[in-house]
């Protein structure tokens, strides 16, 4: 089967349970199979831990949820050693760290210092405890949903931790017929869905992944990507614009989007429709546009008009 067909597959069986979000679950795909992490920010209620559940039973991983809250500790994350008084030693209490996929729930409802626990891991996919290094199980995947920060109890993410994210995905609301379906679904036993079934195996992922590594950018592409870069930096826009890391990232994610639908070469409406989920949380508006999301995708569209193909 062609890639785009095992991805197609996947879609279909994760929108069996998240109704009306297909363009959210390719681009979740997406940042999985460009070996990156995913934040998605919403609302509460608009179906971020089942998106997060539903990637998880697709790809056959194990996986693990924390909650965070503000009473949470690094340890709680990554692990202990408890002393064992039979043998006179300290025994390693692994922490749902330890897992293919962790499902990070509100991320920004606890502390910097216990948001911080995660760096090590989703950058080098391993973690450091009591000065022992432990490599984490691969493939290795973080999820971290997060609510909106004006609401009480939250801590920004820093731009250090938004940074180690390789896409950020809002969710909205569904569909009015789509949320038709789900509240039907709620009084009819007939219509009840079952669990996403498994459509991507770790032999298909790898595949995956080597094709991503073949897709070719020609030196106009990555021309364009250099323009809308640039942009971004000398606008005055924007108060700070994209570093080398978020232009790699942006590389990386239009190659995966190349791959996952047949084509061994980028374009630029590859670059141009995975931009906001790369660039969002890397961008700082400035002026009148600060503080507004919605302004800023706006922005982004400017920028890919005023830059062209």
């Amino acid at each position: 089967m062609h890639i785009q067909g095992i991805i197609d597959s996947a879609v279909e069986e994760i929108g069996r349970t998240l109704l009306g979000k297909e363009p959210q679950i390719r681009l979740a795909l997406c940042c999985l199979f460009a070996r990156g992490h995913l934040l998605i920010e919403d609302l509460p209620g608009m179906g971020k831990t089942t998106l997060s559940h539903a990637l998880a039973a697709v790809l056959g991983l194990s996986w693990k949820r924390v909650q965070f809250t503000s009473d949470l500790l690094p340890a709680d994350i990554l692990g202990v050693s408890v002393f064992d008084a039979n043998n006179g030693s300290f025994n390693f209490h692994p922490g749902p760290i330890f897992t293919q996929l962790l499902l990070a729930d509100e991320i920004n409802r606890t502390t910097p210092r216990t948001q911080s626990a995660l760096l090590e891991a989703m950058a080098e996919g391993q973690v450091t405890v009591e000065g022992e290094t432990r490599p984490l199980p691969q493939p290795f995947f973080v999820i971290a949903t997060q609510n909106p920060i004006h609401q009480s109890g939250t801590y920004p993410l820093p731009e250090s931790q938004l940074d180690r994210f390789l896409m950020r995905l809002e969710l909205g609301y569904p569909p009015p017929r789509a949320e038709r379906e789900m509240l039907e679904r709620r009084h009819s036993a007939a219509l009840e869905i079952k669990h996403p079934r498994q459509c991507i195996d770790l032999d298909q992922l790898e595949m995956i992944r080597v094709a991503v590594s073949q897709v070719h950018a020609s030196d106009n592409l990555l021309d364009y990507l250099q323009r809308l870069v640039a942009y971004t930096r000398q606008s005055a826009e924007f108060e700070v614009g994209l570093s080398p890391r978020g232009a790699l990232a942006l590389l990386d994610c239009a190659k995966t989007w190349a791959a996952m639908h047949n084509r061994g070469h980028v374009v630029p409406e590859d670059v141009q429709l995975v931009l906001p989920a790369v660039a969002g949380h890397r961008l700082i508006p400035s002026g009148d546009y600060a503080g507004d999301g919605h302004a800023l995708v706006d922005l982004l569209q400017r920028n890919v008009d005023v830059v062209g193909p």
